[in-house]
């Protein structure tokens, strides 16, 4: 199947879901090229220059070279921005759940379509490991992450960052990037790769082999585009201890 043929299979079922206009999408849209920006580009954040952001040069040359890429597109096409400021986990598990086909409950919001929403995401078993309200308050642990997913029919392996190196990390993402089917979401601290600020939670879609870079697909997409961060800066900031937990951050691979 070409790169375009994949391109519309994914995109088709969902061209409402993520507002891309019908005529554009026919006459052959292309997301190697897709600059998600859903707020004015004045008023995202600066990058910092150790991360290389997806709508320029160098981040499309880093695409279009990655030989581990199977869930840029399907996660491509369910991108959201997170509506709540603590709801990067719950912006995360949509895109998941979304882009690995997992049944879904009719969404008021868009007529009869089935898709996840980040309100229709929960669940009775859900609300039972962290209320819709706390988590709009407080957010999501890794473990809360992992426990949410759970409670859809998706396995879900939880990895703290303690318990791996950098090289057990790499491998264990990138193998994750070249298989079809899962889901690989990271759970890091802001500030430590230079962003703004705490703790946070977004998918990894692509990782480049040449250049030892990861590309984090950020659901904040109103603070910063998609970018590419070094492997090792990506493992020391999950690496980091969460304050609610006492562990680590890490990730999280989802399958079905």
């Amino acid at each position: 199947m070409s790169r375009l043929a994949k391109i519309r299979k994914h995109l088709l079922p969902v061209v409402k879901v993520v507002g891309i206009p019908a005529l554009t999408f026919l006459l052959g849209f292309s997301l190697a090229s897709y600059r998600p920006s859903p707020k004015p580009e004045s008023k995202l954040l600066p990058v910092s220059q150790n991360l290389i952001p997806l709508n320029s040069t160098e981040g499309e040359k880093l695409l279009s070279s990655s030989k581990a890429q199977e869930d840029y597109l399907p996660l491509s096409a369910y991108f959201i921005t997170q509506i709540n400021p603590a709801y990067c986990g719950v912006a995360s598990m949509v895109m998941a759940l979304n882009a690995l086909g997992i049944p879904a409950p009719a969404s008021g919001e868009l007529g009869n379509s089935h898709a996840f929403t980040q309100d229709n995401v929960f669940n009775e078993r859900m609300q039972q490991v962290r209320s819709q309200a706390e988590i709009s308050v407080r957010g999501m642990t890794l473990e809360k992450l992992g426990q949410l997913l759970s409670t859809y029919p998706v396995k879900v392996d939880v990895h703290y960052a303690s318990d791996m190196t950098v090289d057990q990390f790499r491998d264990l993402a990138e193998k994750n990037l070249q298989q079809p089917n899962n889901v690989v979401l990271v759970n890091y601290l802001r500030k430590s790769i230079g962003q703004q600020r705490g703790g946070h939670i977004s998918p990894i879609a692509a990782y480049n082999r040449q250049t030892d870079h990861f590309l984090i697909l950020d659901v904040s997409r109103y603070k910063y585009p998609p970018v590419w961060v070094k492997a090792k800066e990506l493992w020391q900031a999950m690496a980091t201890t969460d304050s609610e937990s006492g562990k680590t951050r890490g990730l999280v691979l989802v399958s079905r």
